[in-house]
């Protein structure tokens, strides 16, 4: 009842723009010809998923999401166990020193981090020249390696904060009586961590991880700014900006569209039963009990 008014006015200004998404992606509509705008069907995801540039920006995609996903969960939790052992006069000055990325603008971010890296105004080169294959005319935007790592280290750099509160949160659920337990029985600091804690925060995990990825599937800032999907970095929010902007073809960036938003739906659904946990009440739903409770 408490989530009902939000759930009912998210619906609202979602349902609309998502409902014409789809009905826009059956047709053969460019903007700048609007009179010749046909009823295809299902041409445009047919169109999509026998081209194979679409399936390697799909690929680049879930690849930002794979490595930034897992690169920010071990980050986050260091950051977490820090936060979360660290002195009381020191918590609230390590929570905000962290926090800072998180809490500037991506475009800001994205501009930063480009000109750090760019061959004319950039410091990086100069400042890591002594790393071999570094030198004042690396051009870290001319070639897929270097700009997708600038391009993920960037994302890595701005929310692994972002996963780091969200893992202090379930660390505070962890009941100190169980660690403690743990540690008379005999248990390393590697078993208490794997076999006590990480089982009684599995509902905070799944979150942290869940809203990180839909996130990173749905990138554009970053590889806008820096790139704008040359040396073959461009991924599915791009494609479909390109598509409905850039190119005015409503139809065909509107499937693109409908194919996000539907990738984002499955991956919901994968984390939700692959974790098996309810979040309603932060139990293990396989067994009904509290996560790693016996």
């Amino acid at each position: 009842m408490l989530a009902g008014p939000a759930f009912f006015v998210m619906m609202a200004v979602t349902a609309y723009p998502i409902a014409q998404a789809t009905f826009d992606s059956l047709f053969s509509f460019r903007l700048t010809a609007p009179d010749e705008r046909s009823f295809v069907f299902l041409d445009n995801y047919l169109l999509l998923f026998t081209d194979g540039m679409f399936w390697r920006i799909f690929g680049v995609t879930l690849l930002i999401t794979v490595v930034t996903v897992a690169v920010e969960l071990v980050l986050g939790f260091a950051l977490a166990l820090v936060m979360h052992r660290a002195l009381k006069s020191m918590r609230g000055l390590l929570r905000t020193a962290i926090l800072v990325p998180y809490g500037i603008i991506t475009v800001v971010s994205a501009f930063a981090w480009y000109y750090m890296f760019d061959i004319n105004s950039g410091f990086v080169n100069r400042w890591l020249s002594w790393v071999p294959g570094i030198d004042s005319d690396l051009d870290w935007f001319s070639n897929f390696g270097t700009a997708i790592t600038v391009i993920m280290a960037s994302e890595i750099w701005k929310t692994t904060p972002f996963i780091a509160l969200l893992l202090l949160a379930g660390l505070a659920q962890v009941p100190d009586e169980l660690v403690e337990a743990a540690r008379v029985d005999g248990a390393t600091k590697v078993q208490q961590f794997t076999r006590v804690i990480i089982p009684n925060m599995k509902a905070a995990i799944m979150v942290a991880v869940l809203f990180r990825a839909l996130d990173a599937f749905r990138i554009f800032d970053n590889v806008f700014i820096m790139t704008g999907g040359d040396a073959n970095t461009e991924v599915l929010s791009l494609l479909a900006y390109n598509q409905s902007i850039s190119r005015l073809e409503i139809g065909l960036g509107s499937a693109v569209s409908v194919v996000l938003f539907i990738c984002v739906l499955l991956m919901c659904v994968i984390a939700v039963k692959g974790f098996k946990v309810d979040l309603a009440s932060g139990t293990d739903s396989s067994s009904g009990k509290k996560d790693g409770g016996k």
